[in-house]
């Protein structure tokens, strides 16, 4: 068994701009789903859900991912963590190629790689103690059993803002950002580098998210942990979030430096997104910009830029060609063909 102190990673100074190979890369990843049909279930298409995707995530920083429902936000998220299967890509952990790994091979790097669901409450057993929950991932992976687990789980407790006494309860005796403590605590038992947070606020009232966002950025700045941070509230993640990735049917859009990305937005789709929020814009209702037509099917997507078919600026070489993810200022890469420059205000 690993002794108790080792349990916890000493603190390290958290931000973006280490020189050590990045905590998380994702290389091209796509995920299809096949379509089947007929009592012989034969594959007649595909589902597009993450289509050429890459990206990095280095020590201490946090990536928001943002976009409509459906873009494929989560599914980037459970392929990257390897619940399920990449169709192509590589994914490499530390450096590691775990792309391909069988799940023997793979069972000491889930260690590294940990998950907040939205929701709280079904997230959690609700026949185990909180403190059982908590301590379940030590027992799984050989770490600590006993006393030396109830310790351990103790000193989690406390890192998250929950008292020691409230280990004997069960989900339903706390309230939501209790639980959504218990969610986070049970994440930072087996010590990860990277904690991939999938809408962890959305479910809960704004005075709570406040303090849940302010634990996770205390436990950042203590562990220098990396994030994926999965949200639709682009106010969360303009205050949690160090760069930003705009997903759209599949595609990362547009990426880049959070400020970069909310004062000078350059896609069509980023600029919708933004308008649409007036305390993020600082637009009135007459600024906005309302997208017309329904999101594509990513069964069969538009063909050249998957955006164009609700684009205001799209033209004929849209149709036909397929935009690239390329630095068109700085370090922010957009993928249009005629981005704009201009801030949004």
């Amino acid at each position: 068994m690993a002794d108790v102190a080792t349990l916890n990673r000493p603190a390290v100074a958290a931000g973006p701009g280490h020189n050590a190979p990045p905590v998380l890369e994702a290389v091209n990843l796509k995920k299809h789903f096949p379509v089947r049909k007929g009592v012989l279930r034969r594959t007649v298409g595909q589902v597009y859900a993450v289509d050429d995707v890459t990206f990095s995530i280095g020590e201490g920083e946090t990536l928001g991912m943002v976009g409509e429902s459906g873009c494929g936000k989560s599914t980037v998220a459970r392929t990257v963590l390897r619940l399920i299967e990449p169709t192509d890509g590589t994914i490499r952990l530390d450096g590691t190629d775990v792309t391909r790994m069988s799940k023997a091979d793979l069972r000491p790097y889930r260690r590294q790689m940990q998950m907040i669901f939205q929701d709280p409450f079904s997230s959690l057993n609700p026949r185990m103690s909180a403190g059982d929950i908590v301590g379940e991932p030590l027992l799984v992976h050989g770490l600590a059993n006993g006393k030396e687990k109830d310790s351990a789980v103790a000193d989690i407790f406390d890192q998250v803002g929950l008292r020691r006494s409230q280990m004997r309860a069960f989900p339903h005796e706390f309230s939501g950002g209790q639980r959504q403590r218990i969610s986070i605590a049970r994440a930072l038992a087996l010590n990860p580098k990277l904690i991939v947070a999938d809408e962890p606020v959305s479910a809960l009232d704004v005075s709570i998210q406040s303090q849940v966002i302010n634990l996770l950025r205390g436990l950042q700045r203590e562990l220098g942990l990396a994030f994926v941070f999965i949200a639709h509230d682009l106010a969360v993640v303009r205050h949690f979030c160090h760069r930003v990735a705009v997903m759209y049917l599949g595609k990362i859009v547009e990426a880049g430096p959070r400020d970069d990305i909310y004062q000078r937005p350059q896609h069509p789709y980023t600029r919708a997104l933004l308008s649409a929020v007036p305390d993020v814009t600082k637009l009135g209702a007459a600024g906005r910009i309302r997208l017309t037509g329904d999101v594509p099917t990513p069964l069969d997507p538009p063909s050249g830029c998957r955006f164009r078919t609700r684009c205001w600026q799209a033209q004929e070489r849209c149709a036909v060609e397929e935009p690239a993810l390329v630095p068109r200022r700085g370090t922010q890469r957009t993928a249009c063909h005629f981005p704009e420059s201009g801030p949004l205000v």
